[in-house]
């Protein structure tokens, strides 16, 4: 079988082309955001994924779902990626979509990982200081992970600013093997 991404990349871009041209990128990120938590849902999954069930039933279901929350050019999609055999890959789908949709944007997303929860001032002037630093709109997705003892590790994009506790242990330990 292919790659996920493989497959999900096309109907992304096809997707993010289609909305950037309608100007409607907000709101069919949302729709597809939607979507995707329907599918990720454990019953869904198995609906989905049941042989016995006939694709014209899964399309029924899946849009009373959604009735009155997705537009028509969702609705269509839901249809040819059931027709496809391709519905359980609409999280990638989004996954790809949005990231599509941040770069379209200048927007990069910055997971801040941290020992402890902290206050939104510190978390504010952190991004604030990111934006800065890689002259673009961060997005900062907080991560409390208690195994990096204190400080605070980012990761935006391919570069990783480790100032934990645990890292400096890490690189400490690295040094002295050598």
């Amino acid at each position: 079988m292919a790659e996920i991404s493989t497959i999900a990349r096309p109907y992304a871009s096809a997707l993010f082309n289609l909305a950037k041209e309608k100007k409607c990128l907000d709101e069919w990120s949302k729709m597809l955001d939607l979507l995707s938590n329907i599918v990720l849902d454990p019953q869904a999954k198995t609906f989905i994924s049941d042989s016995k069930i006939l694709d014209s039933e899964r399309e029924k279901v899946i849009l009373e779902l959604c009735k009155g929350k997705i537009d028509q050019n969702i609705e269509n999609f839901i249809k040819l990626l059931i027709e496809n055999k391709r519905l359980l890959v609409l999280p990638d789908i989004a996954k790809f979509y949005q990231e599509l949709k941040d770069e379209d944007e200048g927007v990069v997303e910055a997971q801040i990982i941290v020992a402890e929860k902290p206050t939104q001032k510190i978390v504010d002037d952190l991004i604030k200081s990111l934006e800065k630093r890689f002259n673009k709109k961060i997005e900062g997705k907080v991560e409390i992970n208690k195994s990096i003892l204190g400080g605070t590790k980012i990761i935006v994009g391919d570069t990783v600013i480790d100032a934990s506790v645990r890292g400096q242990l890490d690189n400490l330990a690295y040094k002295l093997k050598a």
